[in-house]
């Protein structure tokens, strides 16, 4: 396939469906040739719906008056990461808002009580943005991973989306995080207000040039208690698009279905596995608290963690997988 700029991405994601169906094969082609027939799944632990920031299409943002708040204690999430480690994950993923009670400090001494309990389970932390000594201290505390999603290449778009916050901040977050040593996730959202074909391959674009070791692409979907709450949701087809070119772009990244492709359409989620997807989340948050983190609307399960991965395995299986 032709050298993908900026101007050759936008022109595929804009083809119609039998001109972007050799970009689909070659994905899903070279998502085998580097994973064979497997999909990781990811232990996703939510310990914190508190959040500092105002993003305006999140349900967790500060302004939000009619979520209900909950934070795990450190014990209980030492707790939940063991038993997801026990239930057969190979990685847990440490998400939350940006919530000021969880220091540094706090998350280090959790990333250590974690490995000395399970030396072999890999942690991403997922928890904002922090000063560039921070993310080497999660390094040392034994931090495998850490995921920010930059949301979108256009710093207008992000201006407008972030009120507290800037693209080039953001930016400069994920160097700082590729530069600890830590395996870097970034990723951003098909749909926003505001974005264009050529928003879309700048997004791209830019998971290569950070580069990323893995990538959540995902739609965006309204959440009702946002300033965004009554705008459509993104295309599922054009997320799927945008998977695809990412997996030639990153051949080695690890580029998961996200949640929120799976509430739109489950069965075109899971298409993705076909067109460059190799990785899948699967919550181990305590089932009473699964509903109060909601970036999006969404609906969640009551499932223990090990009816959880039961479940997640028998899919994967039925879709010719092999789960790791």
């Amino acid at each position: 396939m032709a050298r993908l700029d900026a101007v050759r991405l936008a022109e595929l994601l804009s083809a119609d469906a039998a001109g972007f169906a050799p970009v689909f094969a070659q994905a899903g082609q070279t998502c085998q040739q580097v994973f064979g027939d497997t999909v990781k799944i990811r232990a996703l632990l939510e310990f914190s719906n508190y959040c500092r920031r105002k993003c305006r299409y999140c349900g967790l943002n500060c302004t939000n008056t009619q979520l209900v708040r909950f934070r795990l204690t450190p014990d209980e999430i030492v707790n939940t990461a063991v038993q997801a480690a026990q239930a057969g994950y190979q990685t847990v993923v440490l998400q939350s808002g940006e919530d000021p009670y969880f220091t540094p400090e706090i998350l280090g001494d959790i990333t250590k009580q974690i490995k000395t309990a399970c030396p072999n389970l890999a942690i991403t932390l997922s928890c904002g943005e922090f000063p560039a000594t921070v993310y080497q201290f999660f390094k040392d505390c034994g931090a495998d991973r850490y995921l920010l999603k930059h949301e979108t290449a256009d710093p207008d778009i992000y201006a407008a989306l972030h009120p507290d916050s800037s693209l080039a901040q953001r930016l400069q977050c994920l160097r700082d995080i590729h530069a600890a040593g830590l395996e870097t996730g970034g990723g951003f959202m098909v749909g926003l207000p505001g974005q264009t074909l050529q928003t879309i391959a700048e997004d791209l674009l830019l998971l290569a040039q950070i580069p990323c070791d893995m990538a959540g692409i995902g739609p965006f979907l309204p959440h009702p208690d946002t300033p965004l709450g009554s705008l459509p949701h993104g295309s599922v087809l054009l997320t799927l698009r945008a998977v695809a070119l990412a997996r030639l772009l990153l051949p080695h990244a690890n580029l998961p279905v996200t949640t929120a492709l799976g509430v739109l359409d489950r069965t075109l989620a899971d298409k993705v596995f076909c067109c460059g997807g190799n990785v899948i989340m699967q919550k181990v948050t305590p089932p009473s608290l699964r509903k109060l983190y909601q970036i999006y609307p969404a609906d969640f399960t009551a499932d223990t963690i090990t009816e959880g991965r039961s479940k997640i395995e028998a899919r994967l299986k039925a879709l010719g997988k092999i789960p790791l």
